[in-house]
C-alpha cells in the first residue's frame, strides 16, 4: 500500500492531516501509533514519512491545517472586516465547545511536556501563531485602531495565553455567558485604542 493511484501528493497530504487529527484527538499522542494514521489515510507508512519526518512533525502540522481552515473560514465570512473586528472575532470563539480536531491543541501541549521533538516542534507553531497575532495587531495600529504605544508582542502572547487556557477550560467546565464574553472582549479592544479616539468600539455584528 504505496501512494493511491489517482490521487495527488496534496491530496495524500491532506488525507494524512485530517487522519493524524482525528487520531491524535482520539487517542492522545502517544497513544496513537503511525500506522495507525497510515492505515486510516489509507497509505503506507513510507508515503507518511515522505511527507513528514516524524509524528511530531504530523501533529504540528495537523494543527496548522486546523489553523489555516478556521481563519480562512473568517475571512471568507467577511474579507472586508477590520483588524480589531477579526481579533474580536477569535476571542468570541475561545470559551465555545471545540470538535475533535479543535482538542489537539490540548494533546499536543501534554505531549510537548514529555516529549521533547513535539516540544521543539510545538515552540515553532507557537511562534508563528503568535507572530500572526502580533502582524494583525501592526496592521490595526497602522489603520488608526490601536494605540501604537502597544506592545504587538506582548498582546499576541497575551492573546495565545487566551487562546492556550481555553483549550484547556472548556465550556464544559466553566461555562460564560457568550453576550457577557463579547462585552468584556469588546471594552479590552476598546481600551486598546489611541487617546482621543472618537469610535474605538469594534463592530459585533458581523462577527460569527
Amino acid at each position: 500500500m504505496g501512494r493511491i493511484p489517482g490521487v495527488t501528493a496534496a491530496e495524500t497530504r491532506e488525507r494524512l492531516l485530517r487522519a493524524a487529527a482525528d487520531a491524535f484527538a482520539e487517542r492522545g499522542y502517544d497513544g496513537t501509533r503511525v500506522a495507525d494514521i497510515s492505515a486510516a489515510a489509507g497509505v503506507s507508512n513510507g508515503a507518511l514519512y515522505a511527507h513528514f519526518g516524524s509524528k511530531a512533525d504530523l501533529m504540528v502540522a495537523a494543527l496548522r491545517a486546523h489553523g489555516r481552515r478556521m481563519l480562512a473560514g473568517l475571512f471568507a465570512a467577511d474579507p472586508d472586516r477590520s483588524a480589531t473586528d477579526l481579533l474580536l472575532a477569535l476571542g468570541r470563539g475561545l470559551p465555545r465547545r471545540r470538535d475533535a480536531q479543535g482538542n489537539l491543541i490540548v494533546e499536543a501541549l501534554v505531549a510537548a511536556r514529555r516529549d521533547d521533538d513535539v516540544a521543539a516542534s510545538m515552540r515553532d507553531y507557537l511562534g508563528e501563531r503568535a507572530g500572526w497575532i502580533a502582524d494583525l495587531v501592526r496592521v490595526a495600529q497602522a489603520d488608526g485602531e490601536i494605540d501604537p504605544g502597544v506592545s504587538a508582542d506582548a498582546f499576541a502572547h497575551f492573546c495565545t495565553l487566551l487562546a492556550m487556557g481555553s483549550a484547556l477550560v472548556t465550556s464544559d467546565l466553566h461555562p460564560v455567558d457568550d453576550e457577557e464574553w463579547t462585552a468584556l472582549l469588546v471594552r479590552v479592544i476598546a481600551a486598546l485604542a489611541p487617546t482621543g479616539s472618537t469610535d474605538p468600539t469594534p463592530q459585533t455584528e458581523a462577527t460569527p
